[in-house]
C-alpha cells in the first residue's frame, strides 16, 4: 500500500507527457509531414533562373546557395507550373549587415499573365546590424496588385543562425503560410474575394536581390556591398502539386489534389496561429486605414488584433490624420523584371 501513491503519481505524469506529446504533434505537423512528401534534388524539379555563378548547387543537388553581390543577384525556378499544391524550403538567411537585401520564396505566373497575374509571396527583408530580419507575406489574384494583401511579422528566432522551414499550402479553398510548421496566416477563398483569389497555374521561384529603394525603412538604408556576397542557403526543397502543361494550361488526368483539399487547420493549430499573430504581427492590410478607409471585402476584423496594431502605429491602423507628411509615409516599389523580384511590394516607414 505504501507504493500505491507513488505509482499513481507516476501514472499521472506519464499521462500528462502523452497528452503533451499529442498536442505537440498537432501544433507542429504540416502537410509535407502528413503526406510524407519527398524532398527533391535541384535537377529533379528546378532550373537556374539568373545570376550565373551566384547560384551554387551543393550536396548532390540537395542544397542551393543564392548570392547577391555588386554585379547581380540570383535565383531559380521550378521546371513545371502548378495548379495548387504544397511548396516548401528550409532557408538560412545572410547575417550581419543586410539592409536592402531581399530574399524571396514565392509563386507567380507573371511571365505568362502579364496583366492579370497571380502571386503568393514569402519575402524576407534585411536590416542594419543589430536589427532583426522582417518577414512579409502577400497574395495577388488576377492582377490585383493595386490591392496588396500584405502582412508583416517579426520572428521568434534569428533566421540567419540556422535553417528554418517556410511553406505554402495552396488549395481550391484556402492558402496557408507556415513557418517551422506553425501556421502564421490563412487566406480563405470567399465569394467577396471573387476573381482575386489566385486560381491560375504558377511556378515556384527563389531569389535574392537588391531592394535598396524600399526594403529597409522605405529605402533609408541601402545594400552595402562592402559586406557582400550576401548568401541565402536553401535545402529540403518540396514541390508537390498538380503540374500543368504551360501551353494548354491543363493538368494531367492523373492529377489529384483531393488529399490537399481535405487538409485544414486543427483547433490546436489555430491556437498556435493566434499565439503567433498576437506576439509577432506588425502590419496587416486589413487594418490599414490610410490605404483602405474601408477594409477589403474579404477582411474579417479581429478587435484584439486591431487594438494591438493601433497601439503599434495609431496613424496607419487608427485612421487618424497625418499632421506631417514625413510620419507614416508609405513607399511603393514595382519590380521591373520577374527575374529579380515579385511584382509589387508595399512597405511602411
Amino acid at each position: 500500500m505504501m507504493g500505491f501513491p507513488h505509482t499513481l503519481h507516476l501514472l499521472i505524469i506519464f499521462s500528462v507527457l502523452i497528452v503533451s506529446a499529442s498536442s505537440s504533434t498537432l501544433t507542429t505537423t504540416h502537410p509535407g509531414q502528413i503526406l510524407n512528401l519527398p524532398i527533391l534534388s535541384f535537377d529533379e524539379g528546378y532550373s537556374h533562373l539568373f545570376g550565373d555563378d551566384n547560384l551554387v548547387i551543393l550536396r548532390d543537388g540537395r542544397a542551393v546557395h543564392l548570392s547577391l553581390d555588386a554585379k547581380t543577384g540570383s535565383g531559380f525556378v521550378s521546371q513545371d507550373l502548378y495548379l495548387h499544391g504544397f511548396f516548401s524550403a528550409s532557408i538560412k538567411l545572410p547575417s550581419d549587415y543586410t539592409a536592402g537585401v531581399v530574399v524571396a520564396f514565392y509563386m507567380s505566373n507573371g511571365d505568362i499573365f502579364e496583366k492579370n497575374h497571380d502571386e503568393l509571396d514569402f519575402e524576407f527583408l534585411g536590416n542594419i546590424r543589430g536589427k532583426e530580419w522582417r518577414i512579409q507575406t502577400n497574395v495577388y489574384g488576377n492582377g490585383s496588385s493595386s490591392s496588396g494583401r500584405e502582412e508583416r511579422y517579426s520572428l521568434w528566432f534569428d533566421p540567419s543562425e540556422d535553417y528554418h522551414q517556410y511553406s505554402i499550402l495552396w488549395t481550391h479553398h484556402h492558402i496557408i503560410f507556415y513557418v517551422d510548421n506553425v501556421p502564421i496566416r490563412e487566406v480563405l477563398r470567399t465569394e467577396s474575394m471573387g476573381g482575386e483569389y489566385p486560381s491560375k497555374p504558377m511556378s515556384l521561384y527563389a531569389t535574392i536581390w537588391d531592394g535598396s529603394t524600399w526594403a529597409t525603412n522605405g529605402g533609408r538604408y541601402k545594400v552595402n556591398y562592402k559586406y557582400a556576397p550576401y548568401t541565402a542557403k536553401f535545402s529540403e526543397l518540396i514541390l508537390h502539386g498538380c503540374a500543368v502543361d504551360p501551353i494548354e494550361q491543363s493538368s494531367s488526368p492523373q492529377c489529384d489534389t483531393n488529399k490537399l483539399d481535405k487538409l485544414s487547420l486543427s483547433k490546436a493549430q489555430r491556437v498556435e496561429m493566434a499565439k503567433f499573430r498576437t506576439k509577432h504581427i506588425t502590419y496587416s492590410y486589413c487594418y490599414d486605414r490610410v490605404r483602405y478607409p474601408l477594409p477589403l471585402p474579404e477582411c474579417t476584423i479581429d478587435p484584439s488584433e486591431a487594438e494591438r496594431l493601433r497601439g503599434f502605429d495609431p496613424v496607419t491602423f487608427g485612421g487618424g490624420r497625418r499632421h506631417h507628411h514625413r510620419h507614416g509615409k508609405r513607399g511603393r516599389s514595382i519590380g521591373g523584371s520577374r527575374i529579380i523580384s515579385s511584382s509589387t511590394t508595399t512597405t511602411t516607414i
